[in-house]
């Protein structure tokens, strides 16, 4: 018995219908010419009280058929950043018909932006973006997405949800670091361990295989094409340090917010000059390397600081 009645207290209408301001004005005239055409008699009036009528069935019976068949599929972002903009997906199908001035919007988490679709028909698929902006660092757990419209007066705004439950994971924001990091471990561990110079365009030492995590940027395509492997340009006036920043997962919460913007800011610095970035969170280590995808791996952790979760992107490979 008390199953049903929380299931019916859990119970949600397949749609919900909101007026909109054009809406309030439209029915306020719908009732002051069916006051008139009551207190007079006019056959005009109640000519043009039916015209009115007829046009809020028509309303709801259009925008009904607009969202029946209306199928959403999430695209999400390569990276996203505690409120900064950044591009969400969708991929908006219908099974029949058309589908016209849809406003797709995520519900129940901390972001802001919604997308908008013009017209969608089971011929042609459409793709939108949404720029979203997420108030807070860490996973977010998308469940619904909200698909309204106001088709084809605008007098009401019809809205269903549908279910997509995935999981966003969001970086911390970036900026600039005001604090200088500790100090490096161990002696220049550049190419050549030359720390004359820091710029990485000295002479030639040599090629060598490109190993996993590190920039692909100094390649060399011909060789490599040649052999049918990764090769990677040595120079000797390459310097190239190692560091291992720290977040102590004991912080109170804006502390840690904060430590963890400098540690992704400094992480972006230090790798963009060529060193090498790890990363000691107090339940996760990872080592230092150096490349696009070891940034992302040092944010990925960074999201993660305070909050639970299971096995984590490149977990297994981070853990040392």
């Amino acid at each position: 018995m008390w199953q049903r009645l929380r299931a019916f207290f859990k119970w949600r209408a397949p749609r919900t219908l909101k007026v909109t301001r054009s809406g309030r004005t439209f029915l306020v005239v719908t009732v002051g010419v069916g006051l008139g055409a009551l207190n007079t008699g006019n056959n005009l009036l109640y000519l043009i009280l039916g015209l009115l009528l007829s046009l809020i069935v028509a309303s709801g019976l259009l925008s009904e058929r607009s969202l029946r068949d209306v199928q959403v599929k999430r695209l999400l972002p390569d990276a996203a950043h505690a409120g900064e903009p950044f591009a969400l997906r969708y991929l908006v199908t219908r099974r029949e018909g058309w589908g016209f001035a849809l406003t797709l919007r995520e519900l129940g988490v901390g972001l802001k932006g919604h997308a908008f679709v013009p017209m969608v028909s089971a011929a042609e698929p459409v793709t939108v973006r949404a720029q979203m902006v997420a108030e807070r660092r860490g996973p977010l757990a998308l469940t619904e997405v909200e698909v309204s419209t106001i088709f084809p007066f605008g007098l009401f705004s019809k809205t269903r949800r549908v279910e997509l439950d995935e999981l966003l994971l969001v970086f911390p924001r970036r900026g600039f670091a005001c604090i200088e990091p500790d100090a490096a471990q161990g002696a220049p561990a550049g190419d050549g361990g030359n720390p004359r110079r820091r710029d990485g365009t000295g002479d030639l030492l040599g090629l060598r295989e490109l190993s996993e995590g590190e920039d692909a940027r100094r390649v060399h395509w011909i060789k490599s094409a040649t052999l049918g492997k990764l090769l990677k340009v040595e120079r000797e006036r390459e310097e190239r340090r190692q560091f291992v920043l720290k977040v102590a997962g004991s912080l109170d919460p804006a502390s840690l917010e904060l430590r963890c913007e400098e540690v992704a800011a400094l992480t972006r610095r230090l790798l963009s000059q060529g060193h090498e970035v790890g990363l000691d969170t107090g339940g996760q280590r990872i080592r230092p390397g150096g490349g696009p995808g070891h940034e992302r791996r040092v944010l990925s952790a960074l999201a993660w600081v305070g909050f639970d979760a299971p096995l984590r992107e490149g977990g297994s490979e981070a853990r040392r």
